[in-house]
């Protein structure tokens, strides 16, 4: 074992996390799909995304492979700002998939990759407004 003389004041970490304007290219580069509807009072349904990073290669720096999408699927799902920017938007696809308004949504976000693609799943759970 080697012995030290001198240690560092300091302890240093460097954190990766999406950049702003991230989630504006994701969502906007996105194929998107809705399906679902109403049963009774109740509304089911998903809006899926698919992000295909070598589609969106001219406007981002970084390489558009497999290791870039695996990182931004496992960014995206732990980024509050990502979170309610796919709620909002699942919640507005559900209304108009619904035609009409809907109150107390639960949405769960599912992202992850396949490839050059970023897939995010939008579940959504509501109800009919009254």
């Amino acid at each position: 074992m080697a012995m030290t003389r001198r240690v560092s004041l300091f302890e240093r970490s460097v954190s990766v996390r999406l950049a702003p304007v991230a989630v504006e290219l994701i969502h906007g580069a996105a194929r998107m799909l809705t399906e679902g509807g109403l049963a009774g009072d109740r509304y089911t349904g998903s809006t899926m995304l698919t992000v295909d990073l070598a589609r969106a290669a001219d406007r981002i720096s970084d390489p558009p492979d497999a290791t870039t999408a695996l990182r931004v699927a496992v960014l995206y799902a732990g980024d509050e700002r990502c979170r309610i920017e796919a709620r909002r938007l699942a919640v507005d696809e559900a209304r108009r998939v619904a035609g009409c308004d809907l109150t107390a949504p639960l949405v769960d976000v599912v992202s992850r990759a396949r490839g050059t693609e970023v897939h995010l799943s939008l579940d959504v759970e509501a109800r009919r407004t009254a």
